[in-house]
């Protein structure tokens, strides 16, 4: 029976959801709602979602939390908040699972723009000027949004470690900059409670050394998470409560890709062994799609999230999908990465790093990841340059484009992709060292590369997740 209530609940909250996201889809095409419209929509809806109880718990949180958590969600106007118009589910869809693709982005300019034409008050609030590409030269007035209309990308400010200097491209030499913009994806919230700090294989430093969130894991909380979102994303004007913090996390615990993710996750809280099996049934194809996973994939995305590398493999990772991306200089080429487009090839730029040992090194890229985090960029492999967290795979088949950059438009790119990244790893490894973790699985053989025959299946059980 209290199962069965709780299903109740859950089923509640998802009409809940479904209903605020129509109401928020049809405020993004008439215009921007006011306070007033979004609280006598709260008290509309939550009529719909009200907990059996105050002590009632939706998914492990608790469902009073769940339902203030949803409304935050997508409220434009959050009491007692000065902010841009901007709601979280502006730039976490509901249409896109909750990410932001290129595509949505571009089709949401293109209704504005037909808007403006018979209301020149006409907004989205995903277009602000600090998403713009010209925003540090126009400020307000800037309107370029070429990264978030073609890439699908928001701006990250980063500031640069004392050791770690920008080069400007018209002296080439270092710059007084203190601080990097960089163009990063907009992450699903789905599934994150089975992403994020899990306390096992360690990277030896800070921050966050066993996992967190962003796509280089530099929050520990989902509450921080929320907090650096309202205030860099939707610039608001004062701290938010920490319970309105509490209250998204508690909302995106419960958010998850499918039913068969959410029961692992409750298996997970009650300590149940062995954990149930995601999967949904796979055909035979898909099957054999498996064991290459498992094989090629799993020793990176493992872990009930798909999101933990297995030692020896270490944690944090640099997988070349930034630009530039590396270029084999043997002819014929033994790897051979598909180049960064030009529109975004433009954001990399030039990094100089002071070493410990007063060396001076420079790189150029998109994003050095991890790297602006820390400065610490010695050996091995450019210590945490280019390192990112690994994100979980479930209901990969329906949130492309992929990578922290958006630059894999479909799955056959990303396993090309990953096919690349292997043979690089192969030809690059010191003469006589044994292959790298991630390649091999007795330490010996190279044999985790997807075989060109396996690719289909492979392909197929991905497509599955």
């Amino acid at each position: 029976m209290q199962y069965e209530r709780s299903r109740w609940r859950c089923v509640r909250i998802a009409i809940v959801v479904v209903a605020w996201a129509a109401i928020s889809h049809v405020a993004t095409a008439e215009g921007p709602r006011s306070s007033a419209d979004s609280r006598t929509a709260i008290q509309q809806l939550s009529r719909l979602g009200e907990p059996d109880g105050p002590n009632a718990l939706c998914g492990g949180e608790p469902c009073d939390a769940v339902i203030r958590g949803l409304f935050h969600f997508f409220d434009r106007s959050p009491e007692g908040l000065e902010a841009n118009g901007r709601s979280c589910g502006d730039c976490h869809m509901v249409t896109d699972r909750f990410q932001l693709s290129p595509a949505s982005a571009e089709l949401r300019f293109q209704i504005l723009q037909w808007r403006l034409q018979f209301d020149p008050d006409a907004d989205d609030p995903l277009f602000r000027p600090i998403d713009a590409d010209d925003f540090r030269t126009n400020g307000e007035d800037a309107s370029d949004f070429s990264n978030l209309r073609q890439n699908g990308l928001v701006r990250i400010t980063f500031d640069l470690p004392p050791n770690v200097k920008l080069i400007d491209p018209a002296t080439n030499q270092p710059s007084s900059e203190t601080f990097v913009d960089i163009w990063r994806a907009t992450p699903t919230v789905n599934d994150v409670k089975l992403t994020g700090p899990d306390g096992l294989n360690p990277w030896p430093r800070d921050p966050n050394p066993s996992g967190g969130y962003q796509l280089d894991a530099r929050v520990a909380t989902l509450q921080e998470q929320a907090l650096g979102a309202l205030t860099h994303h939707a610039q608001v004007q004062g701290p938010p409560s920490q319970q309105f913090l509490d209250d998204l996390h508690s909302f995106q615990r419960v958010l998850f890709t499918n039913s068969r993710v959410r029961a692992l996750a409750e298996a997970i809280d009650a300590g149940i062994t062995p954990l149930p099996d995601p999967d949904p049934p796979l055909n035979t194809l898909e099957q054999e799609g498996k064991v290459v996973f498992i094989r090629a994939c799993a020793q990176c995305h493992g872990g009930p999230g798909q999101s933990l590398g297995i030692a020896p493999v270490i944690r944090y990772h640099g997988i070349m999908s930034q630009c530039p991306r590396p270029v084999d200089t043997v002819t014929p080429p033994r790897f051979a990465f598909t180049p960064c487009p030009p529109r975004l090839a433009r954001n990399a730029r030039t990094y100089e790093t002071t070493l410990a040992n007063n060396t001076k090194v420079r790189l150029t890229s998109s994003d050095p990841g991890r790297g602006l985090l820390t400065g610490f960029a010695e050996a091995p492999a450019q210590g945490d340059f280019l390192k990112f967290d690994v994100p979980g795979l479930r209901g990969i088949g329906k949130t492309a484009p992929y990578f922290h950059n958006n630059s894999a438009d479909t799955l056959d790119e990303v396993v090309h992709h990953y096919i690349e990244l292997f043979k690089r790893a192969q030809v690059t490894a010191p003469p006589g060292a044994p292959p790298a973790p991630f390649t091999t699985t007795d330490g010996i053989h190279f044999d985790r590369i997807p075989l060109p025959e396996e690719v289909p299946a492979l392909l197929a059980y991905l497509k599955k997740l």
